[in-house]
C-alpha cells in the first residue's frame, strides 16, 4: 500500500478569500495539522491591545516587542493564549483594525515564523497566511496563492462578525485597507511565489475548492483528499 506523503501545503492571498477554511477543511481530509499564520498575529496584537500597548489609533513598538516572550499562543485547532480559547475575540473589528500594522514590525514576524516552524515540525502541514510560500516556508512542496473579487471577500468578512455595529462599509473599507499594507509593507510583503498556483474562489464553493485541490493533487503526487 503507497504511503500517503507527508508534505507542507502552503496557503497564501488576500484577507477573507476563505484560506483557514480551505486550509482546516484539506488538513481534516488529509489527517494534517493545520496552523493559521494570521490568527497568530492577531493573537499578538490582542495580547497588546489588553496589556495597553495598542490603542487610541497608535502601536508602541518597542513595548509589544519587549511583550512576546512572555505570550503563549497556540493552536489546537481553535487559537490560545495561554489555556484561553480567543478565536472568536481575535476576528472582532478592533483586531483586525491594528493587525496590519503589526504583522508589519519584523521581530513580530520573527516571534511568529518562530512558533509556525515549531508546531510544523515533522510535515504533514497545512498553513495559511500571506507569505507562507515566499518567506516561512519557501521549500514547501505545494503552494497555493487564493484570490477573490474584494466585494465577495468584504460580505463573507461581515458574515463573520461579532461587533454589531459594525457595517459592511466598516468592512470593506477595513479590507481595502488591508490589502494595501500587506502588499505595501517592507518587511515580507503579499505576493504570489513564483511556483505558486493560482486559485480565485469568487464563484466557487468549498466543494468546487475541493475539488480543484483533489484534481491538483492527483497530478502531482498521485493521492487526492
Amino acid at each position: 500500500m503507497k504511503t500517503q506523503p507527508q508534505i507542507i501545503i502552503a496557503i497564501d492571498g488576500y484577507s477573507s478569500t476563505g484560506k483557514s477554511s480551505f486550509a482546516k477543511l484539506i488538513a481534516e481530509r488529509l489527517g494534517y495539522i493545520h496552523l493559521d499564520s494570521g490568527a497568530l498575529y492577531r493573537a499578538v496584537t490582542l495580547y497588546g491591545l489588553r496589556k495597553g500597548v495598542i490603542g487610541g489609533g497608535k502601536i508602541d513598538e518597542a513595548a509589544l516587542v519587549a511583550l512576546l516572550p512572555g505570550i503563549e499562543v497556540s493552536q489546537r485547532p481553535d487559537t490560545y493564549l495561554g489555556e484561553e480559547n480567543v478565536e472568536g475575540l481575535i476576528r472582532q473589528m478592533e483586531v483586525s483594525s491594528y493587525v496590519s500594522p503589526v504583522s508589519a514590525i519584523a521581530k513580530v514576524r520573527n516571534f511568529v515564523d518562530d512558533n509556525l516552524h515549531r508546531m510544523a515540525a515533522g510535515g504533514g502541514v497545512v498553513m495559511d497566511g500571506r507569505d507562507i510560500g515566499t518567506t516561512v516556508f519557501p521549500n514547501a512542496e505545494l503552494k497555493i496563492f487564493m484570490t477573490a473579487d474584494d466585494l465577495v471577500r468584504a460580505m463573507r468578512r461581515y458574515k463573520e462578525t461579532t461587533d454589531p455595529g459594525t457595517t459592511f462599509i466598516d468592512v470593506l473599507n477595513n479590507l481595502r485597507d488591508r490589502d494595501r499594507r500587506d502588499s505595501t509593507r517592507e518587511v515580507s510583503p503579499l505576493r504570489k511565489a513564483s511556483d505558486a498556483i493560482v486559485l480565485d474562489n469568487t464563484c466557487m464553493t468549498m466543494e468546487d475548492e475541493m475539488a480543484w485541490l483533489t484534481d491538483l493533487l492527483n497530478s502531482k503526487y498521485g493521492f487526492s483528499l
